[in-house]
């Protein structure tokens, strides 16, 4: 069985984009005084740094973990190629390089070593870390106060301590604590005298107490 070989335009850009960039970063680091398998080294170094982070940016974003670290090694990446294909487009001299190139391209080495190292061995936190440290927040979650025992209610008055009450008002009571036994067959309390007279309660246990 045949297979029908397709060209993708995607694909063959990829392989053009990074074949220049590949290019110009050559040409800055030979320019910079990086001769020979030197100059080669250095744009296989930016990519290779460049691909790791994104790689590692990718499985941070699964593991849904912080993914600044990875980031910000991909924009030194991505800095390092983007300054040497404008660097070559006519805005700097290749035959006078000034010395502050000259010290980042001698320094890249370094600086794409430790970021790979660190991009690579970095551990990511297991599913099982993850939630041991979950278990931990809610363990250390103080648990809810406990709900205050409801107030008992005040003692009634002694009889000695029971306010004056008028006869107006008892007489009124009678009449209501009639109209209720008429109506129920039971005596009134004092809860319910105290709430058809609309008074407070240590004035309705003294009109109670002289209706009985």
């Amino acid at each position: 069985m045949t297979r029908t070989i397709r060209p993708d335009a995607v694909l063959i850009q990829a392989v053009i984009a990074g074949a220049l960039s590949f290019a110009h970063l050559h040409d800055i680091a030979e320019a910079a005084g990086q001769h020979g398998w030197k100059a080669w080294a250095y744009p296989i170094s930016v990519d290779l740094l460049l691909v790791a982070a994104w790689h590692r940016l990718r499985t941070l974003r699964t593991a849904q973990e912080p993914t600044r670290a990875a980031w910000t090694w991909f924009a030194v990446a991505l800095a390092a190629s983007l300054g040497a294909n404008v660097a070559t487009a006519g805005l700097l001299d290749l035959s006078a390089v000034p010395a502050w190139l000259r010290i980042l391209v001698a320094g890249w080495p370094a600086l794409a070593f430790l970021g790979g190292t660190l991009l690579v061995h970095t551990p990511s936190r297991s599913p099982e870390s993850r939630a041991e440290e979950s278990t931990d927040l809610v363990s250390a979650t103080p648990a809810p106060a406990e709900p205050l025992p409801a107030s008992e209610p005040a003692p009634a008055l002694p009889s000695a301590t029971l306010p004056d009450v008028p006869p107006a008002l008892v007489d009124h009571a009678r009449k209501v604590a009639a109209d209720h036994h008429a109506r129920t067959g039971t005596a009134i309390d004092n809860d319910t005298l105290r709430t058809r007279l609309g008074v407070p309660a240590p004035l309705a246990d003294a009109i109670a107490a002289q209706l009985a």
